[in-house]
């Protein structure tokens, strides 16, 4: 897909009432865009935030922190302690909600501190149609939404980080580890550890677009592209695959035969909460 020149000004524009403002800056396509865009109009009056605690995968800041550098953006860390929060931690399908809440909550602090302007997410249009209990925890906090307020979807997002040769225009999705683990299991830094180890293992050995789903009982779900399934059966690739994720704690491993798709978890939501709530 290629977007004319003047695509991006809405973007840039949407930034020049402000004096300053606060990126919430995972690292991913999505946020880097938006830190671009604020960076371009504010300069130096624009900061980069990553939240960071024992959901983000490792080697996660560090890429944040480098991607930040190619920005020119300034750039900060945050601890969020969503683990003292109860209902994180009980894992319910509305989770990315306190966890949003507690970043939120340690933005509008911040923000405060610094006489920032403005709040900014790198939520776009594509994600106003899906189940994003974080997006409610946005609005509670009067955090905006640059991309999905200029109409810009994925596809137009990950072509403009390509015009502006950021190099993570083709970085796969990263969501949190906290979404790997199912509904009604909770959430702790042991698991969360297993998942990422898992998937780093995978990815070193050249898988990009995989998902280690965590079940009850130590039950490893793998979800890979439905065309490399067949690869993941090979004799000795499985039996090896069985005993790294089992030395990790896993005690079962399957093999998901619809493949990857993001936010698979969901189908165990029950249909009433996937429905949008009414805003405040």
């Amino acid at each position: 897909m290629s977007l004319p020149d003047h695509s991006q000004v809405p973007l840039f524009d949407w930034f020049r009432p402000f004096r300053s403002c606060i990126v919430a800056f995972s690292g991913g396509v999505d946020s880097a865009v938006v830190a671009y865009a604020a960076r371009q109009v504010l300069g130096s009056q624009a900061l980069a935030v990553t939240a960071v605690s024992p959901s983000l995968a490792e080697g996660e800041l560090a890429a944040a922190e480098r991607l930040a550098g190619q920005i020119g953006i300034v750039h900060r860390s945050v601890r969020t302690g969503e683990w003292q929060r109860p209902e994180y931690v009980r894992n319910g399908p509305d989770r990315c909600y306190h966890c949003k809440t507690e970043l939120y909550t340690r933005l509008d602090q911040l923000a405060a501190e610094l006489a920032a302007d403005v709040v900014v997410s790198g939520a776009n249009a594509d994600d106003l149609s899906d189940y994003r209990p974080g997006l409610q925890a946005a609005r509670e906090h009067r955090v905006r939404s640059p991309l999905a307020e200029c109409g810009l979807t994925k596809a137009d997002v990950r072509e403009l980080a390509r015009q502006w040769q950021l190099e993570v225009w083709d970085k796969p999705a990263m969501p949190c580890l906290s979404s790997r683990v199912a509904y009604g299991e909770p959430v702790t830094p042991e698991r969360l550890r297993m998942i990422d180890l898992a998937e780093q293992y995978l990815r070193q050995r050249g898988w990009r677009d995989i998902r280690v789903r965590y079940h009850g009982g130590d039950l490893a779900r793998l979800e890979v592209p439905a065309e490399r399934l067949a690869e993941l059966c090979d004799d000795r690739t499985r039996r090896e695959l069985v005993e790294h994720l089992q030395r990790l704690g896993f005690r079962f491993v399957t093999l998901d035969l619809e493949g990857f798709r993001s936010g698979s978890l969901n189908v165990l939501v029950p249909v009433e909460q996937l429905l949008p709530r009414s805003q405040p």
